[in-house]
C-alpha cells in the first residue's frame, strides 16, 4: 500500500513542541531494502550459493514521515539459470537477465541513487533496514568476497525490521519466524493485492510497516543496529572454559560452535574467515585442528558471537571454497575448548603482542636457535622483537621438535618470510605457513601432553573392554579405503548395515607410523549380518575409490590387530611368539572378564614390542 502523504509542519518555529512530537531525534533515514537471487526465497536465501539477481529500495524519512522513490535494479548472475521457485516467483527470465547491470555497477547506480534521495529529504546519515539478515550476511557479503568487490561501509551496519517490530510486539511471534506479510497482518495493515511487481510490494508494505511503529512507544526502535565485522580479528584464546563449567573464564557456549570439514591443508584462519564472510566470528574464533603428527587435517572449529550468527553458517553446508565444498556441522564448546584453549604462560607472553601476523616454521634443524632462524628469515623480513619474538616447540622433556613459530608486524613482512618457504637451513628445507594463536596453542598442549615412551615406567593402559568373541565368520574386513576415511565415513558408506554393528565394533587399523593403512574391521551381531553386509557393500565406492568387503571371522580380526597379515593366500601370525605364561594370553583368547594390567614386552620375548604392545592401546582406533 502507498503510505498517506505528509502532513505539513505547523509553521514557526517551536522547539519544545518538535522535540515532544519527535520519537526518534537521532534516527537519520532509513533504507528499506529487498534483494532477491537466482536460487531460494524466504528463510532459505543465500543457502544454495547463488548470486544476487534483484535489489529494490526505497528512502523513508522517519522524522517528517517523506518517502523517496521507489527503484528496482536487475542484476546480471554469472549463472544465468533460475531456479524453478525464483522463476515462478519473480517472472523473470535468463534473457532479462542477461542484459542487466553486474553487480559492481548496480551498487554504484544504488550510493549514487540513494545519496540522492536522501540529499531531497533533508540529508543526513543513513541506515539501511531489511527484512531479516540473510540479504546482507548471507548473499551480499559472500558474492562480493567471490568477486573481490570492496563493499561501501553503508554495507556493514543495517537495521533488522524483524526484531524493531518484536521490540515494539513482543508477544506476536519469535523475530525468526516473522515476514513481511505476518508483520503487516499483526497491524492490521492493509496491503495492496493487486501489485504483482516482485519485491515492489514488499518494499512498500515494509515502509508502511516502519511509519506504523513510529507512531507507538518507539522509544527504544532503531537505536541498536545490527553490525557486520568487516575483519576478523586474530588473538590468544586463553582461559576458556565450556559452558558446563562454571568460572571466572570465558564460557564457549556450544550453540555458537561448528565444525568445517574438507579445509584446504595450506588454508589459514583468514581463509576460513572469509569462507563465512558476512558472519561474525568471535576474536580469535577459528581453531585449526592438527592431526597426531601435528600437520593440518583439513578440519577447523569456529566460534561465532551468538547462535543466530551460528545457524546461518550452517546454512553454507557444502558452499565452496575454491573448487572444494566445505561441510559445515554443529560442534560443542568442549570440542572448541579442547582445540583452542590453553593456560601455559609461555604462549601468553609470545601472544602478548596484538595485531601480529603469525607464522610456523617446520623442519627445522634440533641444532637450530634463534640466531639461526633470524639468518634465515634475513634482514628484509624481521621478526617482531627479534629472539623474542621467536617461540621453539618442544618435547616436554626439552629436545626440540624442529617446530617454532615467528612474529612479524604487518602483512607485508610475512609475505616476505612466505617467499623462504621451503628454503634451506643447513642441510634442510624448512617449511613456512600461516598460523593462527590457537594453532600455537594446540601445538604446544600437544607436545606438552604427548607421552615418552623411551622413559616410561608405568604399563600401558589395557583396553577397557576385551574384543566381544563371535561365532564363525560374523566380522567384516574393509580394504582399499581412502587414508582420509572417518569412522563417519564407514558408517555413512555401510548404510543400513550399520545398524547391525556390535558396541565398539569399528577397528581403524593404523600402521606402524600411526597413520592410516587404508584396512579396518567391523564386528557385525551376527555371521548372517556380516555376509549380508559384505554383498551389499563390496566395491561400493567412497570417495572415489571402490572398497572390497569380504567377511572374516573375529580370530583373523586379532591377528591382524596384533601385528599379523591377513591375505589371500592365508593368515600369518604376528611378528612374535605367544608371550610366555607371566605375560596375558593375546585378545582373542581372553575370557570376558576385564583385561588386567600388563608390563610391557622386553626386547628378548618381541623384537617389535612397540607394535605389539601399543595395537593393543593407540594403534587401533575402537568406537
Amino acid at each position: 500500500m502507498t503510505p498517506p502523504p505528509p502532513q505539513p509542519p505547523p509553521s514557526g518555529p517551536n522547539p519544545a513542541a518538535d522535540s515532544a512530537a519527535d520519537p526518534c531525534p537521532e534516527l537519520g533515514p532509513l533504507i528499506v531494502l529487498f534483494g532477491a537471487t537466482a536460487g531460494a526465497l524466504g528463510p532459505d536465501l543465500g543457502s544454495d550459493e547463488t548470486d544476487l539477481i534483484l535489489l529494490v529500495w526505497q528512502v523513508v524519512e522517519p522524522r517528517s514521515r517523506q518517502v523517496g522513490t521507489l527503484h528496482k535494479s536487475l542484476i546480471r548472475a554469472e549463472a544465468a539459470a533460475l531456479s524453478p521457485q525464483c522463476r515462478e516467483a519473480s517472472g523473470l527470465s535468463a534473457d532479462s537477465l542477461a542484459r542487466a547491470e553486474p553487480l559492481d555497477k548496480v551498487l554504484q547506480q544504488f550510493s549514487q541513487l540513494v545519496s540522492g534521495d536522501v540529499a531531497l529529504l533533508g540529508g543526513g546519515p543513513y541506515m539501511l533496514c531489511t527484512d531479516g539478515q540473510q540479504l546482507l550476511r548471507q548473499v551480499l557479503h559472500p558474492e562480493a568476497s567471490r568477486k573481490n568487490l570492496v563493499l561501501p561501509d553503508t554495507f556493514f551496519s543495517f537495521y533488522d525490521l524483524r526484531r524493531e517490530f518484536h521490540v515494539q510486539h513482543p508477544s506476536t511471534r519469535l523475530a525468526r519466524d516473522l515476514t513481511v506479510a505476518t508483520m503487516a497482518q499483526d497491524l492490521g495493515l492493509e496491503t495492496d493485492a493487486t501489485e504483482d511487481d516482485f519485491g515492489v510490494w514488499e518494499v512498500k508494505t515494509m515502509v508502511a510497516i516502519i511509519l506504523h511503529l513510529l507512531e507507538g512507544p518507539s522509544g527504544q526502535l532503531f537505536s541498536k543496529p545490527e553490525v557486520v565485522k568487516q575483519k576478523y580479528e586474530t588473538g590468544p584464546c586463553s582461559d576458556l572454559v565450556p559452558c558446563s563449567h562454571s568460572s571466572k573464564a570465558d564460557v564457549v557456549d556450544s550453540e555458537t560452535v561448528v565444525r568445517a570439514r574438507g579445509l584446504p591443508w595450506q588454508s589459514s584462519d583468514q581463509d576460513v574467515a572469509r569462507f563465512f564472510k558476512g558472519l561474525n566470528i568471535a576474536r580469535g574464533g577459528v581453531a585449526l585442528c592438527l592431526n597426531a603428527q601435528g600437520r593440518r587435517n583439513g578440519e577447523a572449529l569456529i566460534r561465532f558471537v551468538d547462535s543466530e550468527q551460528r545457524d546461518l553458517a550452517l546454512q553454507r553446508h557444502k558452499h565452496h571454497m575454491g573448487v572444494r565444498y566445505i561441510e559445515v556441522y554443529k560442534a560443542t564448546g568442549e570440542e572448541f575448548v579442547k582445540i583452542a584453549g590453553g593456560t601455559s604462560l609461555e604462549v601468553a607472553r609470545f601472544l602478548s603482542r596484538e595485531d601480529q601476523v603469525i607464522l610456523r616454521l617446520r623442519g627445522l634443524p634440533f641444532s637450530a636457535g634463534p640466531a639461526d632462524v633470524l639468518g634465515f628469515l634475513g634482514p628484509e623480513c624481521p621478526v617482531t622483537g627479534g629472539a623474542d619474538g621467536l617461540l621453539f616447540v618442544r618435547h616436554p622433556d626439552g629436545r626440540p621438535t624442529g617446530d617454532a613459530f615467528a612474529l612479524f608486524a604487518c602483512e607485508e613482512l610475512a609475505q616476505a618470510a612466505l617467499r623462504r618457504h621451503k628454503g634451506m637451513l643447513g642441510k634442510r628445507y624448512i617449511e613456512l605457513f600461516r598460523s593462527t594463536a590457537a594453532e600455537v596453542q594446540q601445538v604446544l598442549n600437544r607436545y606438552a601432553s604427548s607421552p615418552l615412551l623411551p622413559t616410561l615406567t608405568a604399563p600401558l593402559l589395557p583396553i577397557p573392554f576385551p574384543l566381544a568373541a563371535g561365532t564363525g565368520r560374523d566380522c567384516v574386513r574393509l580394504r582399499g579405503l581412502p587414508y582420509t576415511a572417518t569412522i563417519e565415513d564407514i558408517l555413512s558408506f555401510l548404510g543400513e548395515a550399520a545398524a547391525d554393528i556390535r558396541p565398539h565394533g569399528v577397528h581403524m587399523v593404523l600402521n606402524q607410523q600411526g597413520r592410516p593403512s587404508g584396512d579396518a574391521f567391523i564386528q557385525m551381531t551376527s555371521a548372517e549380518r556380516a555376509i549380508a553386509a559384505a554383498q551389499r557393500c563390496h566395491k561400493k565406492v567412497m570417495k572415489e575409490r571402490y572398497v572390497e568387503v569380504v567377511p572374516c571371522s573375529t580370530e583373523e580380526m586379532s591377528r591382524v590387530l596384533m601385528g599379523g597379515t591377513l591375505g589371500r593366500s592365508g593368515m600369518s601370525p604376528p611378528p612374535c611368539k605367544l608371550p610366555s605364561p607371566q605375560y596375558p594370553p593375546p585378545l582373542w583368547a581372553t575370557s570376558p572378564r576385564p583385561l588386567l594390567p600388563w608390563p610391557l614386552l622386553p626386547p628378548q620375548c618381541c623384537p617389535n614390542r612397540e607394535l605389539w604392545c601399543v595395537c593393543r592401546v593407540s594403534h587401533t582406533q575402537l568406537v
